[in-house]
C-alpha cells in the first residue's frame, strides 16, 4: 500500500461525524471506547489531539494522542481505530507512523506510550511492528508499551 493514499487530518467540522459513524468488529468493542466518546473527551481535555484517518480521500479511521507528557513522562496514544471494512490493509500502521511523526515534532518528546488490553492481539502486533517495547509496566489491566524517539 502506498503511503500517499493514507493521511491524517485534525478533526474538524467536515469530518467529525464521519468518524462517529465508523465501526469496529464486534469482538473489538470490548477494547475501545466509541469515537463519539473519544471526541467528547477531547473537548473537555484540550491537550488531546483527535485525528481522522483518510484512505483515498475517505474517512476510514480515528486516532487521538495527548500533546503534553503524562504518566511515566511520556506522550500517550489514546486511540487508534480503523473501520472494520478497511482493517487488514496496513492503513492503521501507516496512520500510526504519521501520528508518531507528529508527536516527534513536539519539543522534548522522547517517549511515546500506549496501553492496550492483553487479549488485543491486533494492538500487540501493531505496536511491536512499530518498535514499541514492553518494559513490564501496567496501567490497570492494560499492558503498557513504550517507543523512544528523537
Amino acid at each position: 500500500m502506498s503511503t500517499e493514499n493514507v493521511k491524517i487530518i485534525e478533526l474538524n467540522a467536515e469530518n467529525w461525524y464521519e468518524c462517529c459513524e465508523l465501526e469496529i468488529l464486534e469482538e473489538q468493542k470490548k477494547y475501545l471506547e466509541t469515537n463519539a466518546v473519544s471526541i467528547a473527551q477531547s473537548k473537555f481535555e484540550p491537550t488531546l489531539k483527535p485525528l481522522a484517518i483518510y484512505f483515498e480521500e475517505k474517512v476510514v479511521g480515528f486516532l487521538m494522542y495527548n500533546t503534553v507528557p503524562e504518566e511515566a513522562d511520556g506522550y500517550w496514544i489514546y486511540r487508534i481505530m480503523v473501520d472494520k471494512n478497511y482493517q487488514g490493509k496496513g492503513i492503521g500502521k501507516i496512520a500510526t507512523k504519521l501520528m508518531i511523526a507528529e508527536i516527534e515534532k513536539i519539543p522534548n518528546a522522547n517517549k511515546i506510550i500506549v496501553g492496550y488490553h492483553p487479549e488485543n492481539s491486533g494492538a500487540h502486533h501493531l505496536y511491536a511492528s512499530l518498535g514499541f517495547v514492553d518494559e513490564g509496566d501496567r496501567f490497570g489491566k492494560e499492558i503498557v508499551v513504550v517507543k523512544y524517539v528523537n
